[in-house]
């Protein structure tokens, strides 16, 4: 709890409150194993660096909700089995695909917001306070979504969660390379002691540089990433238009044994193409 004179923070730990922090809803299960927990790990990071207020299950739920709703009407529409598989396939995605949006976005802001959280941390440490009371004290000051991570760290802290746990929950949380820096900056201050004012000094100036040197080079990529993403959806749009305008082509083209085969090579190969781009976009925007 918070104690102190009027224009102090002070951070009492209550180690026997650890126990009852509240934890994530999630569907990893430590017996999982193989793709299963790869792919439960995946959603959970998702759903927690999203910073959305639902949980897996009825973020699951939606997406169920959404394949149904798209793969009847598009059912209702051609009657058209395979056409409606992809549909209920694509309305699957829809969810997910904002889900990612979503957590791409507060990713930026977070970054966005770092340079000047960690000055105004490293102006609170040269004033002579602890550790513990500079992180109280920027929580209080910086807006969503860092500030809505940083007082959830302070809570923890409160609650008698020890530093170490504390601070690496912040990387695990919003997905942000920088913040797991700021935590191995600020754990092993805790720990060895040193100079943490020029530590966060020299921190702030270079997230200000690598945050540049980002921008730019999305700016000089914009042309390749959008020639990217015109490649991955122009052919799915031409098979939407030509069974839209006549829905027996698909079955026709599968009819035969040379249609079904590069039918399904394509996509495949569509497939295979997208999730190459997708690592390659990934690395020009990584945080």
């Amino acid at each position: 709890m918070a104690t102190g004179y009027p224009g102090t923070y002070t951070i009492t730990s209550r180690p026997e409150f650890a126990d009852i922090v509240k934890q994530n809803e999630q569907f990893s299960d430590p017996r999982d194993t193989g793709s299963t927990k790869t792919i439960n790990n995946w959603f959970d990071r998702l759903m927690v660096q999203s910073g959305v207020d639902i949980s897996p299950v009825v973020a699951l739920l939606l997406c169920l909700m959404a394949a149904l709703a798209i793969g009847g009407l598009v059912f209702v529409l051609l009657e058209d089995p395979l056409v409606t598989a992809i549909g209920g396939m694509i309305g699957f995605a829809i969810p997910v695909a904002i889900l990612m949006f979503v957590r791409s976005r507060r990713q930026s802001q977070i970054l966005q917001q770092m340079p000047q959280m960690i000055d105004e941390l490293a102006r609170a440490a040269r004033t002579g306070r602890s550790l513990d009371q500079c992180l109280e004290l920027v929580s209080e000051d910086t807006p969503a979504p860092l500030g809505d991570e940083m007082t959830n760290s302070v809570r923890k802290l409160q609650m008698g969660v020890t530093m170490n746990e504390a601070l690496y929950d912040l990387p695990e949380r919003t997905g942000v390379n920088g913040l797991r820096i700021l935590a191995t900056a600020l754990s092993v201050h805790q720990q060895t002691g040193g100079d943490l004012v020029r530590v966060l000094e020299r921190l702030a100036k270079t997230l200000r540089d690598r945050s540049m040197f980002l921008g730019r080079l999305r700016a000089i990529t914009a042309g390749s990433r959008a020639t990217a993403i015109l490649m991955i959806l122009l052919p799915p749009a031409i098979l939407t238009f030509f069974i839209f305008r006549d829905p027996t082509y698909l079955n026709r083209l599968m009819a035969s044994s040379w249609g079904s085969f590069i039918t399904i090579a394509g996509i495949v190969l569509e497939i295979i193409g997208a999730i190459w781009i997708w690592k390659i976009l990934g690395n020009t925007q990584r945080t």
